[in-house]
């Protein structure tokens, strides 16, 4: 059950339209706590990162029926890279797998698009096969009008805006909030209107930082394997109505 919720703030851009009216509620979840799932139950802790991917699928299904327009998930950080190799390995896989699932996400009518260090730049450390799923996939559901679905992989909140004030700096009007936000990684990317945090931790964890200014925060003891329709639910009751 949904144990804690948030004070809300009142969701609205600068010229007073909500947020919901910016074409869909979004919806930022850090799914947190796979490992510590599989600890209860005796398992590896590769056995709870492959349920959480499962999980994801079916929350993807959850989303699509309460028309929420966008849902953006933390797939892998880039602190996450200092994780043991055996595990690094086996959630590159699940990426890999989750970024195939084409034929699911065209049933739905879901976008996939993906964020994080681009691939060209020095930092980044996503491996070439996880690029060429990533491309394919965002290739094959393109022309899907519905939810977009956006997997942040090898991405850190603060990376993105150190990469954002750098390009800005090249802008003719400066450093202003327009230019860092015209200069993100994905600009067209819509405020979040609430963000998720299960397994009973408290902090948003480098995870959209500019995006997330103002949004409702719904923390949970779940961990994310078991995150379902019900707190789902719950952390869209913080989202005030247009």
């Amino acid at each position: 059950m949904p144990n804690e919720h948030s004070p809300v703030d009142v969701l609205r851009d600068g010229d007073g339209a909500t947020r919901r009216d910016r074409g869909g509620l979004h919806v930022a979840c850090i799914m947190d706590g796979n490992g510590r799932w599989a600890g209860r139950r005796g398992l590896p802790r590769t056995d709870g990162h492959t349920e959480g991917e499962e999980n994801l699928a079916r929350l993807v299904r959850v989303a699509v029926q309460r028309d929420i327009g966008y849902l953006t998930v933390f797939g892998f950080s880039t602190e996450n890279w200092r994780r043991p190799r055996p595990e690094v390995r086996h959630i590159l896989g699940l990426h890999e797998k989750l970024f195939g699932r084409v034929a699911e996400l065209n049933e739905l009518n879901v976008r996939i698009q993906w964020i994080g260090r681009p691939f060209d730049s020095r930092e980044a450390r996503t491996p070439r096969y996880v690029q060429r799923a990533i491309h394919k996939a965002i290739q094959d559901t393109a022309a899907n009008t519905g939810m977009t679905l956006t997997v942040a992989f090898d991405y850190g909140g603060r990376s993105e805006l150190v990469s954002a004030v750098e390009k800005a700096r090249e802008d003719q009007d400066g450093i202003t909030t327009e230019s860092i936000s015209r200069n993100l990684y994905l600009p067209d990317l819509p405020p979040v209107d609430v963000l998720v945090r299960t397994s009973g931790e408290r902090r948003v964890s480098n995870f959209l930082l500019w995006q997330a200014a103002g949004a409702a925060i719904y923390f949970t003891d779940a961990p994310w394997p078991d995150f379902d329709a019900a707190e789902l639910d719950a952390a869209l009751a913080l989202v005030p109505a247009s």
